[in-house]
């Protein structure tokens, strides 16, 4: 009978590529991963893995069997959740990746919830992209992430991951006090904004992209992926910028949010994988996460403008 450990570590070797790699992934030595593949060959009776430089590649053997391996080790992921929302019991290691304004905006509210209500879970927190967590949670290194998508730019969710939705995150223009469309009445139209200097995220991120995507030709002078501090370049003059709300608490002086037409909204998700969805300690974070989204107390209540 295969042994499941020893299938864990081809597979592990099958994702990363490295027996240091796999060694990390399932927090065991190099030399167990190493033992484990050599008698799964000898109980296999076929050669699984093959030097590829300083990388292993999988035989057609290897290949055969890791995905044997994936739907086994999924089902046996789906019986663990099951067992575990048998003993209703919310504990143990749980990863969790965030974009970075949900890390700032909605994890401190949520990990503090979980420490209240969950003492014997264990969170751990990444901040990272949405193509990093979807690995994470694909490769089994991340249980739960954060999730964030423009609506005319949807994500692509891998086969295998269920997700739930928080709600919207609504964009503004963000301009200096003394703008000429600082003081209009009603939503500024993106398209009078292309000769503006811009200051935006990092060519990659999300909101770099709505940018490219929704103002082709716009060129940003300035490209810091921190928020707070593209306000502070908005707040002297030397630029505007378009901040999601969620990512910002109070605007700083000397600098006021317009709305935008069309309006720019991103959806926010928590997403899981599906096999350890009936786990208690998934489904109390995504009620976490949810209480958090109810409680934000970021949002500004109107467009006002702040004088220095």
């Amino acid at each position: 009978m295969l042994d499941l450990p020893r299938l864990q570590a081809l597979r592990a070797v099958a994702v990363f590529g490295t027996v240091t790699a796999a060694a990390g992934a399932l927090h065991c030595t190099p030399s167990a991963i190493s033992q484990h593949l050599a008698k799964l060959e000898r109980e296999t009776g076929s050669t699984l893995v093959e030097k590829d430089g300083r990388r292993l590649r999988l035989t057609e053997a290897g290949r055969v069997l890791v995905e044997h391996a994936g739907r086994i080790l999924a089902v046996v992921e789906e019986a663990e959740a099951a067992l575990a929302a048998h003993r209703e019991t919310v504990s143990g290691h749980l990863s969790i990746a965030s974009f970075p304004t949900a890390c700032r905006g909605l994890l401190p509210h949520a990990l503090r919830s979980l420490a209240v209500d969950h003492p014997l879970l264990e969170p751990t927190l990444q901040e990272g992209d949405r193509e990093s967590s979807f690995d994470g949670i694909l490769r089994g290194t991340v249980d739960v992430a954060l999730i964030d998508e423009w609506l005319d730019m949807p994500a692509t969710y891998p086969t295998g991951v269920a997700s739930v939705e928080l709600g919207l995150d609504v964009g503004d223009l963000i301009l200096p006090v003394d703008h000429p469309l600082a003081g209009s009445s009603g939503p500024v139209c993106l398209d009078a904004l292309r000769g503006e200097r811009w200051i935006a995220s990092k060519p990659g991120t999300v909101c770099h992209e709505w940018l490219q995507r929704m103002l082709p030709g716009a060129r940003p002078t300035i490209l810091v992926n921190e928020f707070e501090t593209q306000l502070t370049f908005v707040a002297e003059r030397l630029g505007v910028a378009f901040i999601p709300r969620l990512a910002r608490s109070t605007l700083p002086p000397g600098v006021v949010a317009r709305p935008i037409t069309p309006e720019a909204a991103r959806r926010v998700s928590v997403a899981w994988r599906v096999a350890a969805g009936g786990r208690p300690a998934i489904s109390a974070t995504v009620a976490a996460l949810r209480d958090a989204w109810s409680h934000r107390d970021h949002w500004p209540a109107d467009h006002g403008i702040h004088v220095v």
